[in-house]
């Protein structure tokens, strides 16, 4: 009976899901300890660590993603939890806002699967193979000569 229940609660941990963690991994105290008004770029620096990035062009923006994805046996990951925070600074490196969102402004795309449609007709792959045989003119069989 023993051996049975140990077969089954091996078979069960073979089935559950594989947690991970991809970016920053979100500590919501250290989040909400950035003020606006009191912190600095530097103080933010060793408060959350080097940002995931920061904005190229604008007002100075770091932001900090993290995502947790859960992932079935056999299955591809799906992100389950989604932080973004941006911490946006002024000219003299203060901070003005901190603004923490979630997965709900994640957008979905799903690519179009179909094939884009080319000029010309479809060839197979023998004929892609073997398609420019005899195309080429050889010299001396009224094909281009070459020059002197």
């Amino acid at each position: 009976m023993g051996a049975a229940l140990a077969m089954a609660a091996l078979a069960l941990a073979g089935c559950s899901s594989i947690r991970g963690y991809r970016g920053y991994i979100t500590d919501q105290t250290l989040l909400q300890s950035v003020q606006p008004g009191i912190d600095n770029r530097l103080s933010v620096e060793r408060t959350l660590g080097q940002p995931s990035f920061a904005s190229q062009f604008g007002d100075p923006v770091w932001y900090y993603v993290g995502s947790r994805t859960e992932q079935a046996p056999f299955n591809t990951p799906r992100i389950v939890d989604h932080t973004v925070l941006a911490v946006r600074f002024d000219a003299a490196g203060n901070v003005i806002a901190a603004e923490q969102s979630g997965i709900e402004k994640v957008a979905r795309i799903d690519p179009e699967g179909d094939a884009t449609p080319t000029l010309g007709r479809e060839r197979s792959f023998l004929e892609d193979l073997f398609g420019n045989i005899g195309q080429v003119g050889a010299a001396g069989l009224g094909g281009q000569q070459p020059g002197p």
